[in-house]
Parts: C-alpha cells; sequence; structure tokens
C-alpha cells in the first residue's frame, strides 16, 4: 500500500512538474528530495516551522505544496490556517495526504475547495486531497459583468 501512495504523490508531481515546490512532513520531504535530484532547476522549500497559528513563513508564492503527517497532528482550526494561508499565499496547486478521521473533516476541505483524489484502504486509512487554483471554481454562465444589476433595466426604473 505504501508504493501506492508513493506512486500517487509522484503522479501529481509529474502533472503539476512543479518549479518552485513546497513540502511539509516527512513523505512530502522525502519526495521532493527526489524530484529536486531529478529535476535541477525546481526550487524546494520546507515549511518544517509552523508559527503557533499553524502558518508556516512563505518568502514566494510555489506552484505545488505536498503535505504529508502534517495536518493529523495539528488541531482543527490550526490545520485549517495552514492550508488557508498556504492557498491564499498563491499556491497553484496543493496536494495533502490525510489519515482519515484525523485533523480535518472531509467538509473541511471541501469548504476550502479541495477535492478528494484518491483514498488507500491501509492501516491507517489514508486519503489524498488536492486543489487546484484553475479549475477550483468553474466558471458559470450567470457569473460575468454582462448579467450584473439587470443592465436592461438602466434607466427604465428606480428603486
Amino acid at each position: 500500500m505504501a508504493t501506492q501512495v508513493r506512486n500517487s504523490l509522484m503522479d501529481v508531481l509529474t502533472a503539476c512538474q512543479p518549479r518552485r515546490l513546497l513540502v511539509c512532513g516527512s513523505l512530502a520531504a522525502e519526495l521532493g528530495a527526489e524530484w529536486a535530484k531529478a529535476q535541477p532547476e525546481v526550487e524546494l522549500a520546507e515549511a518544517q516551522q509552523l508559527q503557533p497559528q499553524g502558518e508556516p513563513t512563505l518568502s514566494q508564492p510555489h506552484d505545488l505544496a505536498l503535505i504529508t503527517d502534517v495536518v493529523a497532528t495539528l488541531p482543527r482550526e490550526q490545520g485549517l490556517l495552514l492550508l488557508g494561508h498556504i492557498r491564499n499565499f498563491g499556491t497553484q496547486q496543493i496536494a495533502v495526504l490525510n489519515e482519515e478521521d484525523q485533523g480535518l473533516t472531509f467538509n473541511d476541505y471541501i469548504s476550502l475547495g479541495f477535492v478528494r483524489q484518491a483514498r488507500f484502504d491501509s492501516d491507517p486509512v489514508l486519503t489524498l486531497f488536492t486543489y487546484n487554483i484553475a479549475n477550483y471554481n468553474r466558471k458559470r454562465d450567470w457569473n460575468n459583468p454582462k448579467n450584473w444589476a439587470n443592465p436592461e433595466m438602466w434607466d427604465k426604473a428606480r428603486w
């Protein structure tokens, strides 16, 4: 099962092809080091130091943040702050491997814009959640300036 987890995380790395990679957690650090060794142009950053609020100190946005072994050990509020801070800082994609029923819930991940990518029936059960800024909020026909504020009613009625 460990091989399947590693392969899934390497698939995320391969699909993203990050130039700036942020890793957090022991497995993420190991895979990030392998990736950086194979891709010499990669800038690898490790977020080991978490502030009391659960926020890493980030100096620049990253193409991918790979997080393992961390979110399950944090209280719920700190886990939400950690992922929210990484996401809001401009990280393009995030992959989080988490023990099921530890730390954050499925609804917590969904509320942050994550998608459940895979579930691994190991001991403990692991779940891979991913976030991609490019497709987390699909385009809607009604959500554009053409449909805002009923433009066909301008100068026809007063409220």
